[in-house]
């Protein structure tokens, strides 16, 4: 069974995934794929996938058949275990508990060699449905405490393998990072009995800086002080602690702004490696007026090495401002190449 192990200096926690270190990748048969063809995450191969837990089809078709565009399947080498009881003990100063949560595959195509960039908003929307509903059923087990839905695309960002999917990872503590973001928004409201991430984006409309793209309902930004270049945030412009709260009307919102801002990035650096994180509120919290749920946009620039590791900084060589204009002109610098290709031709 993975463990949960808990760092006595930082206070942060490590899981330890012993069934994860025989595995040849993150998923079961992907070195298979590479010696043979074979994607597990392909129509019919349902059967090399354990069960699903969610699927959206066209039809009526059955389950764990072909005919699916969506489709969500439990990590046949997770990170953590949904079976058994949570169980805590003192081992002499440190602390410890067994890994139990919920590690899953979120399919976003039946496609092979279709990118997430790739997909039309309407599909995309598809993908952000899945989340939330995985969140909602997640949310009724007492055991979890947050869900961590996240996406690797590329080897350097940590994909291991090519058809396109996300992951989700339910846990039952909250992960520092989302600790660290509610206590200093948390602060910032008893300050001033007002969102960070309100006036956040109050600001960022006015100043027109760092404003990647908008619709009447989210806002893309590059963030005051990124981690890396071309960093965004995806923000409902409206107050929202919860994204699995959201309506499906404010869903084909976000990916239509989602599709654009992720275009847009693709238009500037094609290929480039990415991550992509929800941080969303803990479960059960009944919504927090001092927090709002975004997702972050890393692309995969810059090494992490021995400064970063040893002292938590991140260097950045280019200021969010330039890339913010990059990406503003990105889609109409692609247009006048392809209209000059078009014209040439």
């Amino acid at each position: 069974m993975p463990e949960l192990r808990k760092d006595p200096v930082l206070g942060r926690w490590i899981i330890i995934s012993k069934s994860r270190g025989d595995r040849p990748t993150d998923f079961p048969v992907e070195g298979y794929q590479e010696e043979n063809g074979f994607c597990p995450l392909c129509p019919g191969n349902e059967h090399s996938t354990p069960p699903e837990v969610l699927a959206f089809r066209q039809g009526s078709d059955a389950p764990n058949q072909p005919g699916w565009q969506v489709r969500v399947v439990p990590n046949k080498f997770p990170a953590l275990i949904i079976e058994g009881d949570l169980s805590k003990e003192g081992v002499g100063l440190y602390d410890m508990m067994n890994g139990i949560g919920a590690h899953e595959v979120i399919i976003e195509s039946p496609n092979h060699d279709e990118s997430f960039i790739d997909l039309t908003p309407e599909r995309m929307f598809q993908v952000f449905k899945a989340y939330r509903e995985r969140i909602r059923d997640l949310e009724k087990d007492p055991r979890f405490k947050y869900v961590m839905v996240f996406k690797n695309h590329g080897k350097a960002a940590g994909a291991s393998l090519s058809h396109p999917h996300s992951q989700l990872i339910a846990l039952p503590i909250l992960p520092r990072m989302i600790v660290s973001e509610l206590s200093g928004a948390k602060s910032y409201y008893r300050y001033k009995e007002r969102c960070l991430f309100c006036d956040m984006i109050r600001q960022e409309i006015q100043m027109d800086e760092r404003v990647v793209c908008q619709n009447e309902q989210f806002i893309t930004i590059m963030p005051f002080a990124p981690r890396t270049p071309f960093e965004m945030w995806v923000l409902p412009k409206r107050h929202h602690s919860a994204y699995c709260r959201q309506s499906d009307e404010e869903l084909l919102l976000l990916a239509e702004l989602f599709s654009e801002s992720m275009k847009r990035l693709a238009a500037c650096i094609p290929n480039v490696p990415y991550n992509f994180v929800l941080h969303t509120e803990p479960l059960r919290s009944g919504g927090m007026k001092h927090y709002h749920y975004h997702f972050e946009i890393v692309p995969k620039m810059t090494s992490i090495a021995g400064f970063e590791w040893g002292s938590g900084f991140y260097i950045n060589p280019m200021p969010p401002e330039e890339a913010t204009t990059l990406l503003r002109k990105s889609l109409d610098s692609a247009k006048e190449k392809t209209d000059e290709k078009d014209t040439a031709g």
